[in-house]
């Protein structure tokens, strides 16, 4: 039976989250700046798609769309006792190496189920600039899958946060815009996924051009 919602411990420890760590580091340290957040649906299951350029995204994008956002984490990390707790009520699932396009979109459906927001980042990987330019079919799937809504979110100025050698981020300007939500596919033929896949790419990338 499909729920509306997040689970209340996962919603108590994203609160706790947002507001000592994430929210003071975008507001402050990066100079946060949010726009469309009026786009954003509170309740009910919904695909995130995003451009990725740093490991800082995830808990920024679950921030700006202010409810907690499932990402797939790498299977080693649910082996840490305690820690598997933590991430798995702050919406992490695992994915094992070698099978991560089944096993994903699998955990994917059963969070959406569940009344989640999962995020899917377009690319699959970060890129140097924060565009994308070789999006995956993925978010598509299993929004077509599921019959839910994508919601498009562009991250600027994440890329230039980590340094090589460096051990803390560095505070740059970011912004995030959140875009007008794209229905789901009507099915998962092929060609269909392929155009919301294209469409939520160039929405992304039109958002990434507007800059600060």
């Amino acid at each position: 039976m499909s729920r509306n919602r997040e689970p209340f411990a996962s919603l108590l420890l994203y609160s706790a989250l947002k507001w000592t760590v994430v929210s003071p580091i975008l507001q402050v340290y990066f100079r946060g700046r949010i726009y469309g957040a009026e786009n954003i649906p509170q309740t009910g299951p919904l695909v995130v798609v995003s451009n990725h350029a740093s490991n800082y995204d995830p808990p920024l994008v679950s921030y700006c769309v202010r409810r907690p956002v499932a990402y797939m984490a790498k299977e080693e990390l649910f082996k840490i006792p305690i820690l598997k707790q933590v991430i798995e009520l702050y919406g992490a699932y695992p994915v094992s190496r070698g099978s991560a396009d089944r096993s994903a979109i699998r955990a994917a459906l059963k969070y959406l189920d569940e009344g989640w927001a999962v995020g899917v980042f377009l690319q699959g990987t970060r890129t140097p600039d924060g565009r994308i330019t070789d999006p995956k079919r993925g978010a598509a799937l299993i929004a077509g899958k599921a019959k839910v809504p994508l919601l498009p979110v562009c991250l600027w100025g994440t890329q230039e946060i980590e340094q090589k050698g460096a051990v803390t981020p560095r505070s740059v300007p970011v912004t995030v815009r959140i875009g007008e939500l794209i229905d789901a596919p009507s099915s998962t033929d092929k060609e269909e996924l392929e155009a919301i896949t294209k469409q939520c790419a160039a929405t992304i990338n039109a958002l990434h051009d507007l800059g600060r």
